[in-house]
């Protein structure tokens, strides 16, 4: 823990009247952290706020809550909490992530706060990598999260990233640091679970320094993209005005500049929203303004248009949800409302954006469409059928979504899928035989 120390003392070179804000979950990498600037905090003497979110989603969320309560009080800290009362239909992760950045953001304009820490550790760099590699992501994406982020006048600061999660869990023994497991850490149905457990155990026994390998392929990345940031912002002035991209001054840049503007447009246009993006989307976009159409327009996730119009090229939110398709469903296809349907080999799960079947069961070749009146499905291991309608509105697909939503069906019109929803009593299991998958992405 030497490194989380120096860091701390002599990185960011805490001082006396620094006003920190720390996300303590009760877990214990956030209270290995809020030790650690307790001790500090008693030797310089600054200003140690924490900020805890009951995400409200587990029995035990009020006891974690009253025990840091205790714990704080017991140590002189400043505690701040909230409750997540209600969540919308967005991805829980995201939806919960961005509820307490909103909250820590609101704290360090209370207290005029100079720091934001978190408890984000090596082994928490190195999933988000992977998991990023995996997906698809941007340089940026890739290199994971920095230890340092400046903001509009304070800095996100992560100090646990030189150790890993044994390392947190042995300091919180030896030091008798009292605190809460989350179980739902432990669940399969999670993604970054699954990394945790299956994959960065098997990378510590290649190397059980790995963890300072990732950190240091994350600051190469973060380097790399700072520089081309720089590039890409001087191009942007020539190639990007006004909203228009000026397709001729466009191809005169390199390809990867290029892809670099497409991806800070994105950022502009999606914000919050912009892990619905990933690399695909914007090798879709530079295909179309390279292709040798004169006006075309593609369609891309939350009902926005990418339109190419002769020698201008703009994106712009579709507000038509009356669209309406019939597209043969090939090895991949970009559908309308921004999806992608995906044939892929293999899949080790069985969530609704996976289809296995057989091809012997349906009549090929398939199709995705949208929805017509009087659409119905029969759902696997259930008797009888139910309305398409009735399966989004249950699903809480919002209604300005349902007309564009897909809906996969096979050449006698018999509904095979309706992806990321529900799958029908064709679909198969993953330790059942089939020869055509596919994934929507």
């Amino acid at each position: 823990m030497k490194e989380v120390y120096n860091f701390l003392t002599n990185t960011i070179k805490l001082k006396e009247n620094d006003v920190i804000i720390t996300g303590v979950s009760a877990g214990p990498d956030s209270m290995a952290l809020l030790h650690i600037l307790i001790e500090l905090r008693d030797k310089i003497n600054y200003q140690l706020i924490v900020a805890h979110v009951n995400h409200n989603v587990r029995e035990e969320s009020k006891e974690e809550e009253v025990f840091l309560k205790n714990y704080c009080l017991d140590n002189n800290v400043v505690f701040e909490s909230m409750t997540i009362k209600t969540y919308g239909d967005d991805n829980f992760h995201n939806e919960a992530r961005n509820i307490r950045y909103n909250f820590y953001h609101e704290l360090i304009k209370k207290y005029r706060a100079n720091y934001l820490m978190t408890g984000h550790h090596g082994d928490d760099l190195m999933e988000t990598v992977l998991m990023r590699i995996v997906r698809g992501s941007t340089l940026k994406g890739y290199s994971g999260f920095e230890k340092i982020v400046d903001m509009d006048g304070y800095k996100i600061v992560r100090p646990l990233i030189f150790v890993t999660k044994e390392a947190l869990e042995q300091f919180d023994k030896d030091n008798n640091i009292p605190y809460r497991i989350d179980k739902s850490n432990y669940k399969d149905k999670y993604t970054r679970n699954r990394y945790r457990k299956y994959v960065l155990p098997f990378l510590k026994k290649e190397d059980a320094n790995v963890h300072e390998k990732f950190l240091h392929f994350s600051e190469e990345l973060i380097s790399c993209d700072k520089l081309l940031t720089k590039l890409t912002k001087l191009e942007m002035e020539r190639i990007y005005k006004d909203g228009i991209i000026d397709i001729e001054e466009f191809k005169k840049t390199d390809l990867l500049i290029g892809k670099r503007i497409i991806e800070y447009i994105f950022s502009l246009i999606y914000q919050d929203e912009l892990t619905d993006i990933n690399n695909k989307h914007v090798e879709l976009v530079i295909e179309l303004i390279n292709s040798k159409k004169a006006s075309a327009s593609l369609s891309l996730p939350n009902n926005y248009l990418f339109i190419k119009e002769y020698n201008n090229a703009y994106f712009k939110k579709n507000i038509d949800d009356t669209i309406s398709y019939d597209i043969l469903l090939t090895d991949e296809v970009v559908l309308p409302n921004g999806m992608i349907l995906k044939m892929i080999d293999s899949s080790s799960t069985d969530g609704n954006d996976i289809l296995r079947i057989n091809s012997s069961d349906v009549s090929l070749p398939l199709h995705v469409r949208t929805r017509c009146d009087g659409d119905k499905m029969t759902i696997k291991n259930m008797k009888g059928s139910k309305k398409v309608s009735d399966i989004l509105i249950n699903s809480k697909i919002p209604v300005n979504k349902r007309n564009s939503w897909p809906i996969v069906v096979d050449s006698e019109n018999k509904i095979i899928w309706i992806p990321k929803v529900k799958k029908s009593k064709y679909n198969r299991l993953k330790d059942e035989k089939c020869d055509i998958i596919f994934k929507c992405l």
